[in-house]
């Protein structure tokens, strides 16, 4: 018999449809010792749309997930945010199931996954600031280039309430359930540290840049749904304001030795260094480098 997968409400005519990858501890080189999800989000409007798919070895997941609702022949629209494979891998397997009326990315989506799947397919191009009739409800597109890749976008839902900002504000945090308020608070703490830290770091500028301009909008959030991890619908601009603090890398009065040895000589120094910002009342963690893995570093 094979395996049944069932969706789960986020909203009224919302739906989380993804995948739960329990197993997987390398994602790209980053450890993931808590696994990933990849999210995928149906909506049920006039016009039924599917938000993103998911890795390819994870597509009979996505179908069971949707069929546990709709039979997947009836979507209409598919919209990726982000061409990456682990949202888009099975995209060709879904479109070719189901048919849809029309897909869409960003311009440089529309490029990415044209030149990467060599599909005949045409895919429509959504630009920053466009909206989409799905007949009874809106979306709305942000274009979020290089956040963190020059394909990348934002997928608000009018009414609804839902921000869909792909890989912004997620983490590689395999879960029983699928929102922030069911999990444990310091894991997710953590997790969502760790994914800004080594994912998004380095894009910081432009972040902070694009969460004022989207903050400005003045666009109501009531639930926050990104592509890996849980979903945000407690507070969830929580996670808006930890990007901010975040991305203004301000210095704070801590410090992180990392050290390696061979003798042991190396290891007495940071140790000395260790003692000497304890007795100054400075927080510090000592780190040996050659025995930790280095996204748990960073």
């Amino acid at each position: 018999m094979s395996e049944s997968f069932k969706a789960v409400k986020v909203s009224d005519n919302v739906y989380w449809v993804g995948a739960i990858d329990w197993a997987i501890r390398d994602f790209h080189g980053y450890l993931t010792s808590r696994g990933t999800t990849y999210n995928a989000y149906l909506i049920l409007a006039d016009k039924i749309t599917l938000i993103d798919t998911v890795k390819a070895p994870f597509h009979h997941e996505l179908m069971s997930r949707i069929s546990s609702v709709i039979d997947p022949g009836k979507i209409d629209y598919i919209i990726s945010n982000h061409s990456e494979m682990d949202h888009s891998g099975c995209l060709p397997q879904v479109i070719e199931t189901v048919k849809p009326e029309k897909v869409f990315a960003s311009p440089m989506g529309v490029k990415a996954l044209s030149e990467h799947f060599q599909m005949e397919r045409e895919i429509l191009a959504l630009k920053d600031g466009d909206s989409l009739s799905l007949g009874n409800l809106n979306l709305s597109f942000v274009g979020t280039r290089m956040v963190h890749w020059p394909d990348s976008m934002f997928t608000y839902l009018t009414g609804h309430n839902i921000l869909m900002p792909n890989d912004a504000f997620g983490q590689h945090y395999a879960s029983a359930f699928r929102f922030n308020d069911q999990v444990d608070q310091e894991e997710l703490h953590e997790e969502a540290l760790k994914y800004y830290v080594n994912i998004l770091t380095p894009f910081s500028s432009l972040v902070e840049k694009k969460i004022e301009e989207v903050l400005s909008l003045n666009l109501p959030v009531d639930m926050i749904a990104p592509s890996h991890g849980v979903i945000w619908r407690t507070e969830p601009l929580q996670i808006v304001e930890k990007y901010r603090e975040w991305a203004a890398q301000k210095p704070q009065p801590r410090a992180v030795i990392l050290f390696d040895t061979m003798w042991n000589g190396t290891r007495r120094m940071a140790e000395a260094i260790s003692e000497g910002l304890s007795d100054v009342g400075i927080e510090h963690k000592l780190v040996q480098i050659a025995v930790t893995d280095r996204n748990d570093a960073l």
